[in-house]
């Protein structure tokens, strides 16, 4: 036999040491303002920005403004064509009949005194013949501007408006106005709206004036006795429209930052509200993983009714978990020093034993002892080594689907096919679902249920009978159980049967035969297929024990 020196540990048990990884660096750099904070602000600052932006376009508003302004020119030039036709007309008969200079001055300077309108006449052929902007006196013209009051508004608000008004009109594709240009020496044919009130019908025009206002313009022919005699022409910029404007956005952007403010200070709570319980979080699970003290709590935050706190309690089932794991470990590695001391001692005393005795029949009954220590070892290590790896084949493992009454009718058929004589017979019951199917590891959900009838053999009499039965409850649970006519369960043993290295053998059988692992290993396969194992005993109608009964409940599949 193989000597072995020392036992290795299983590739997957292998320890990992420092040095093995380079430490990594998981301290959170402190910052002035949280990511969560600042993207909260940006969505909520961007999304009521867009409705500002989208508010200070008054496109249509705008347009009925400049309509309504057209209509009142158009009755001031009425007004001031009909003036002007009765009274600015000289001549001796109506075919010679012309505009008068001097009087169509006096009659369009009066008509303009109370109003912000330039108005200008052009006789029949093209001439102006009278201007408002301009006097006449002492023989030379004198130019006459009216000063408009100051605007109050802040001049960096109206570039940014104009700005605002080119970039939509470009982005929008408006139509693109011709500016106005002022002639020195003036003719009708510089205005087209003057041609067609030459013409006999009144016409409108909107020009670009300067670089952010329009100039607005209404042309009217002046008749008398239905004769054409020139044509009148008022304008007039977007001064009042552009303020109307303006006071309109200025009262938008006055609700804006109100609005603003409310909205940050709103999305700050809200960020705090997140972003603050995280770094909590964040800050308790560095203590945990630098601290022993399993007593470590965030109960302020578990009792949130909220994310947050489902989150933080998600945190500390988490942490009792792995402390109820690493508790485990521990348990089991005090469990497999304890089984391995005593093969080892009686190994230690047995070889101790053999060199000290020279009788050839005592050393022979000394090596069948040692030989059987060691067998024990290596198969209490093999079983040791099967339970350590389970927990890590169990999670990367695919599940397939299983035909559970397939299983276990081949499972009967190795038995009956290899029993010797004398050994218990098996019987498979199927239920009305002979179709039962669960979703799991075929192989270790073999691995329970021959470990079930391996150990029903066992305890079974000679000849006895072994019954396993399949059916599944009105909840779609798959349940199979193992029944045999054995001695039964000791009372009050019913769950530490399945603790590791637990046995309880037939009388008769070879002490070390078994590690106490089997029905553990079983249990553990059962609880990764979110299912249950149980074990009791069948009683006779007169109470007595004729046997034992494991019974295995899994979630079965349909379709």
């Amino acid at each position: 036999m193989e000597s072995r020196d020392k036992i290795s540990t299983p590739p997957d048990l292998e320890p990992i040491r420092s040095h093995d990884r380079a430490p990594v660096n998981r301290s959170r750099r402190k910052r002035r303002f949280s990511p969560i904070k600042r993207r909260i602000l940006t969505v909520n600052v961007l999304a009521l920005g867009m409705i500002i932006a989208g508010l200070l376009y008054h496109g249509e508003y705008r347009d009925n403004l400049i309509e309504s302004e057209i209509t009142a020119l158009r009755a001031h030039a009425d007004m001031f064509s009909a003036a002007l036709g009765e009274g600015a007309v000289g001549g001796k008969t109506p075919l010679d009949q012309v505009l008068v200079r001097e009087t169509a001055n006096r009659i369009v300077l009066r008509m303009v005194e109370s109003t912000d309108t330039r108005a200008r006449l052009f006789r029949f052929n093209g001439q102006l013949v009278a201007d408002s902007r301009s006097l006449m006196h002492a023989g030379r013209d004198v130019e006459v501007e009216v000063l408009l009051p100051p605007i109050e508004a802040p001049a960096v608000l109206h570039a940014l408006f104009g700005l605002y008004d080119r970039l939509v009109s470009y982005l929008t594709g408006r139509e693109t106005l011709k500016p106005y240009v002022e002639h020195p020496r003036q003719h009708a044919r510089q205005y087209p709206e003057v041609i067609l009130a030459l013409q006999g019908q009144a016409a409108k025009a909107i020009r670009t004036y300067g670089r952010d206002q329009l100039l607005i313009s209404v042309s009217v022919p002046v008749q008398r006795y239905k004769k054409v005699l020139g044509a009148v022409l008022v304008t007039k910029t977007s001064k009042d429209i552009d303020q109307a404007m303006f006071e309109v956005r200025l009262n938008i952007l006055k609700i804006f930052a109100v609005t603003l403010a409310i909205t940050s200070l709103l999305s700050l709570y809200l960020a705090g509200t997140i972003a603050q319980p995280i770094l909590k979080l964040s800050d308790a699970a560095d203590k945990i993983r630098h601290s022993l003290n399993r007593q470590d709590r965030l109960s302020e935050l578990e009792a949130r009714d909220d994310e947050i706190g489902d989150l933080a309690q998600s945190l500390h089932d988490m942490t009792d978990a792995l402390w109820d794991r690493m508790d485990a470990i521990e348990r089991f590695a005090a469990d497999v020093s304890h089984e391995i001391k005593n093969p080892l001692t009686s190994l230690k005393s047995a070889v101790e034993t053999a060199a000290r005795v020279t009788e050839p029949e005592q050393q022979q009954k000394l090596l069948a002892i040692i030989q059987d220590d060691v067998e024990r070892l290596d198969r209490l290590i093999t079983d040791i080594s099967n339970a350590s790896r389970l927990d890590a084949e169990l999670s990367r493992t695919a599940l397939t689907k299983i035909n559970v009454g397939d299983m276990l009718e081949t499972l009967t058929d190795i038995h009956t096919s290899t029993a010797k004589e004398g050994a218990p017979r098996i019987v498979v019951e199927m239920g009305t679902n002979t179709a039962c199917a669960v979703s799991g590891m075929e192989d270790r959900l073999v691995q329970v249920f021959r470990n079930l009838i391996a150990n029903a053999i066992t305890f079974s009499p000679t000849e006895g009978l072994i019954t396993i039965a399949l059916h599944q409850d009105d909840d779609g649970c798959a349940i199979v159980t193992v029944s045999d006519e054995g001695p039964g369960i000791q009372p009050g043993k019913e769950t530490t049967i399945f603790e590791r290295f637990y046995s309880e053998r037939p009388e008769g059988e070879k002490f070390g035969t078994h590690s106490g692992l089997g029905l553990s290993i079983s249990k553990l396969i059962i609880d990764a297929h979110h299912g249950t194992i149980a074990a009791g005993n069948r009683y006779a109608t007169n109470g007595a024990v004729i046997g034992a009964r494991f019974t295995v409940t899994l979630p079965a599949i349909t379709g």
